[in-house]
């Protein structure tokens, strides 16, 4: 199998919206992604159960379908941190949208490509818009956390193909190159 990433994907985790108190009356939280072999990690923000991160991750994709995590914690300092939940990133519908290529660049600034209702199948708590903006495809989600009684996180997705990487349609599924 050829171990080169299809491409290149920046999670941009923007905040987190009514996150689980785990301390006295706040928590410290911060977000952990998992893909593969991957993890990546943003900053604590300290006592704040609606923080602003505003932080971009980058995850070389070199399977679709290998689960990308999301993982909420509450850093202590003394003793084990705390899991404040946790959501799956779909990014299938994205991946599809990509394939469309070189079709969309007739698009106008702004246009939604695609529409992603949530359901029991994603982790979705609101409309999620694939959108062609400024010769990019960029995806805006706010994910419902899971195995915590509440809590929200808001995330965009950017695909990046560049030297070394196989492309989203060049693998044996077929399509259309992605040029963003």
């Amino acid at each position: 199998m050829d171990q080169k990433p299809l491409g290149l994907l920046t999670i941009h985790v923007k905040r987190g919206i009514n996150l689980a108190i785990r301390d006295h009356r706040s928590s410290d939280p911060y977000v952990v992604i998992t893909v593969a072999e991957q993890t990546l990690k943003t900053r604590v923000i300290k006592k704040n159960c609606n923080p602003v991160w505003n932080e971009e991750m980058t995850v070389a994709i070199k399977d679709p379908n290998v689960p990308i995590r999301l993982t909420v914690f509450d850093w202590d300092k003394f003793t084990g941190d705390d899991k404040m939940g946790d959501a799956n990133i779909d990014i299938q519908p994205y991946l599809d949208a990509l394939k469309m290529g070189m079709e969309l660049l007739r698009l106008p600034n702004g246009c939604a490509i695609k529409r992603v209702q949530p359901s029991r199948l994603n982790c979705l708590s609101d409309e999620s818009s694939i959108v062609w903006n400024n010769g990019k495809i960029t995806q805006d989600m706010i994910l419902r956390l899971n195995n915590v009684e509440c809590g929200e996180i808001e995330i965009m997705l950017e695909w990046h193909e560049g030297a070394g990487c196989r492309g989203v349609t060049s693998s044996s599924k077929g399509g259309v190159s992605s040029s963003t």
